[in-house]
């Protein structure tokens, strides 16, 4: 039997260089948690669509990349999201709700404007772990439920040492439902605090340089 494999050579120079400097940076980890008031772009859902309120918590970080003026902020949380959609059919008032909780995996860009406001912004990935649609208290089986959701994340902080204050808009980029272009809509405020870590790091800076890029093709 005569197979086409495809072989991909790439020759990558890497040119590192290091700026040490006289402080050593520290990463952060901590716990928050909050509410989330969820909902969806209207799609299909064009009438009669109310929010969920429920709650987020988890695990957050934060790495410095530029003293204490930038960072990346990677997190876990477990997000319980969902709506309400009412609608008349046929004469008969219907309610449905959709309770869908993910494993969010926000990795934000930190901007510090000062000791106590930041900024955060950045992809949001998600990872559905349940889902329950409820029709006039009858509870319907859905196959259309993506399992995995993208989204892009924006928000402030107000940062007290130790303890800080959030508030965070997400916005997905691909449907909750097939075919429905219904996107995820998540307003969330919460509480938080972060720990010094032991972890200490110095600051390197990597210059990628792909020198060629070659396929080659043969046959076995």
């Amino acid at each position: 039997m005569k197979k086409v494999i495809l072989l991909l050579t790439s020759f990558i120079s890497v040119t590192a260089f290091s700026q040490e400097t006289e402080k050593t940076s520290h990463a952060k980890f901590g716990i928050k948690g909050g509410l989330n008031y969820a909902t969806v772009t209207k799609g299909e859902f064009k009438d009669g669509l109310d929010p969920r309120t429920s709650f987020n918590v988890g695990f957050v970080g934060e790495i410095p990349l530029v003293g204490k003026a930038i960072s990346i902020q990677p997190e876990v949380l477990y997000s319980r999201q969902g709506f309400e959609n009412n609608f008349v059919l046929l004469g008969t008032n219907y309610k449905e709700e959709y309770q869908i909780d993910y494993i969010n995996i926000p990795i934000l860009l930190k901007l510090n404007a000062g000791n106590v406001l930041s900024f955060e912004a950045g992809p949001q990935f998600g990872l559905k772990i349940n889902e329950k649609v409820v029709s006039n208290n009858s509870e319907v089986d859905r196959d259309d439920i993506n399992e995995f959701d993208t989204a892009l994340a924006g928000g402030i902080s107000l940062n007290f040492n130790e303890f800080f204050i959030s508030g965070r808009y997400t916005y997905s980029l691909n449907e909750i439902i097939k075919d429905s272009n219904s996107k995820n809509s998540v307003f969330q405020v919460g509480v938080g605090v972060r720990f010094w870590s032991k972890i200490k790091y110095k600051r390197v800076l990597f210059l990628l340089k792909s020198d060629s890029l070659r396929f080659i093709f043969y046959r076995l």
